[in-house]
């Protein structure tokens, strides 16, 4: 009950930031950036971040790359990234991507059942597509605005829409729904451990970048965000907060 609880809080992060956000937004007066209101705490927040990744995370997600082989960090790195195909499928659903909802389906069956739970991609050998869908996106789909840029406490960077969806995706979970505690918390931070290891080549740029890290984060993650809402069709002239940045 004690881990279902700290899951539960997890989940509300984004709610308990908000609830933060409203207090600090009173103090600010010039924004630089309309899509970065709240700034100052972005920024605080992050740093708090990057220096628990660098003391804790990535000391781990190294050594995790050293010891482990690669044919088996592949094989783990699949059977997440099959987990996912569940809330692939149900947010292509609510999209009314049903064809995609149903290549996303065909995925997960093929790759839970002969490819080992997941350990084997065999879906992709077969061809059969995969499509990266989240609440986030489907909010966004049906028209719902990104609202300012949001840096989530251990999280990192989100929005105000992209927040909610992160709460509705714990639920959509698999590994959430194991009941079996030990079980569930060792997949919960081997996943954590996996997605940290696939990211430390995307760490070494950060590390060479001589511009500011914090700028190029959150432009990227917009970036990244809008065109996965829109399909890689996103306007040209408009971003999602729909303002006009060109003026």
């Amino acid at each position: 009950m004690k881990i279902q609880r700290i899951m539960i809080l997890k989940s509300l992060l984004p709610f308990i930031s908000l609830v933060f956000l409203s207090g600090c937004a009173t103090t600010q007066n010039n924004y630089q950036d309309p899509k970065d209101p709240f700034e100052s705490y972005n920024r605080t927040i992050y740093k708090i971040n990057d220096k628990v990744d660098r003391a804790v995370l990535k000391p781990i997600a190294q050594g995790y790359k050293k010891i482990t082989p690669a044919p088996i960090d592949q094989g783990i790195s699949n059977f997440f990234n099959n987990l996912g195909d569940v809330s692939n499928i149900i947010n292509n659903s609510l999209q009314f991507k049903f064809g995609q909802a149903s290549s996303d389906l065909g995925r997960l069956t093929v790759n839970s059942t002969i490819g080992l739970l997941g350990f084997l991609d065999i879906a992709t050998y077969m061809k059969i597509p995969k499509h990266h869908e989240d609440f986030g996106q489907t909010l966004g789909a049906w028209g719902v605005n990104s609202g300012p840029y949001l840096v989530l406490p251990f999280l990192g960077p989100s929005t105000v829409r992209d927040s909610i969806g992160s709460m509705v995706g714990f639920f959509t979970d698999p590994v959430g729904y194991i009941h079996y505690i030990p079980a569930r918390n060792i997949l919960q931070v081997t996943r954590v451990i996996d997605v940290r290891a696939d990211l430390l080549g995307a760490s070494k740029i950060l590390d060479n970048n001589t511009l500011d890290n914090y700028d190029f984060l959150k432009d990227a993650f917009l970036q990244r965000r809008e065109n996965l809402i829109y399909d890689g069709l996103a306007p040209s002239n408009e971003d999602d907060l729909g303002i006009d940045f060109d003026d």
